[in-house]
């Protein structure tokens, strides 16, 4: 959410800022709710007001006198009033909380122009990408892929997008997961196993309501939502808190199975691996001091690189232009590898900051030792890493001659093998 005074104080600011993620957006209206509000605030202040001095009157007169009697008569119409307006200004509120929920982040100015993923920024390439996967073909149509990695029963047992990963298809998932949570962990970022189910109030604070409904798997009739990252709950952790200053930044690490529909979604990019509406994913969180959020969403992007130099698959990092930046983000890096037998490159992980926009919805602050004065916190967070590409870009990468694929170096004590066999 946005900082309500700076929307009332530099409105053309903040409609150029949100001009630049190309979104569309009523800031008429939501000024409109909160100038209502701001109203009907200030009738019932003066109401309260009237009533304290007629109040106060009263205790100077002597009870049963006319001129109580006539307090009296005024206190009570006062008090009728104030009921009926706490009603409207109840319902104005919310008005206004709402059309202050459509308002997107504001990018930071290091965002590049843009209005299409084509005018994204290329930050970094690393690997060699001529000379990968020379027997590579696409993943799926590896012989006996499928042994490994039943398609068809999914979608038989749930619907498309929710494989069944059976032998060592599920062993190297497991092992990709252990790999990321053992390194993450190195990295500083502390364990958390969370809930995969969170409550309308956690989704509206990270941003995901009211933006990602259709995207989300909702239950009925508790109406709780599987969650589509663990940023959900791992930003929800402090929700409604205030934090030491000495503790920042905390950083988390968490692994969740991750649902999202993907209404929309066709072609070639669904293909295989590519996307499923389960699928299995690390996720990191930093809650961390406004002064230092740009430096450790530098560090976060490192953190991530980290993990596919040692897995041995290139990639490259993208700045994210403000068309693609998404609703909730300041500013984002997006982190692709390239899937030979594809000769594509497939997005495994973003690494964003929020900025306050996340933690005004959630009221996640911390309290500075000099002013003793709340603050909101700063939250980022980026996967680290989700499961399907990067395994994907292992299967079409690593292809030998043999139809084996050799397991990265740093992999192979987690996976138990120097290679995966579909045999």
């Amino acid at each position: 959410m946005l900082d309500p005074k700076l929307i009332r104080e530099a409105p053309d600011l903040v409609r150029a800022a949100i001009a630049r993620k190309h979104l569309k957006v009523d800031l008429d209206a939501a000024l409109g709710a909160d100038a209502a509000w701001r109203a009907l605030l200030q009738e019932a202040e003066h109401l309260r007001s009237v009533q304290k001095s007629a109040n106060a009157a009263m205790a100077t007169l002597p009870k049963g006198s006319p001129e109580f009697l006539a307090k009296l008569s005024e206190m009570k119409a006062v008090s009728a009033q104030i009921k009926e307006r706490d009603g409207a200004l109840k319902a104005a509120e919310e008005r206004c909380r709402e059309a202050m929920l459509t308002l997107p982040n504001l990018p930071h100015e290091s965002v590049p122009e843009g209005r299409t993923p084509e005018e994204n920024v290329v930050f970094s390439t690393h690997g060699d990408v001529a000379g990968a996967g020379p027997f590579a073909v696409a993943h799926w149509d590896i012989p006996g892929f499928s042994r490994l990695f039943d398609f068809e029963r999914g979608a038989k047992v749930t619907g498309a997008g929710f494989p069944f990963f059976i032998g060592d298809g599920a062993r190297l998932v497991r092992a990709l997961i252990n790999f990321f949570l053992e390194e993450d962990v190195k990295s500083g970022y502390a364990e958390v196993s969370p809930p995969i189910f969170v409550n309308a109030a956690s989704a509206t604070a990270t941003g995901q309501l009211p933006d990602k409904e259709g995207q989300m798997y909702e239950t009925t009739p508790d109406r709780l939502y599987a969650v589509p990252t663990a940023e959900v709950p791992l930003t929800n952790f402090f929700r409604d808190e205030i934090l030491d200053e000495a503790s920042l930044p905390v950083m988390r690490c968490a692994y969740t199975p991750c649902f999202r529909r993907e209404a929309g979604s066709y072609g070639k990019d669904v293909r295989g691996l590519n996307r499923l509406h389960q699928f299995d994913k690390v996720e990191l969180l930093k809650w961390v001091h406004p002064s230092a959020s740009y430096g450790e969403l530098d560090r976060l992007r490192n953190d991530v690189e980290g993990l596919l130099r040692k897995l041995e698959i290139p990639y490259r990092v993208l700045l994210m232009c403000g068309g693609d930046l998404g609703f909730a983000q300041s500013k984002k890096y997006d982190l692709e590898v390239w899937a030979a037998g594809q000769k594509r490159w497939l997005e495994v992980s973003s690494c964003s900051n929020f900025e306050a926009f996340q933690a005004r919805r959630a009221q996640i602050r911390f309290r500075p030792r000099e002013s003793g004065k709340a603050e909101l916190v700063h939250t980022l967070n980026g996967s680290g890493l989700a499961v399907p590409r990067v395994l994907a870009a292992i299967l079409e990468n690593n292809l030998e001659a043999d139809g084996r694929v050799r397991i990265p170096a740093a992999l192979v004590a987690h996976f138990g093998k120097s290679h995966l066999s579909f045999s």
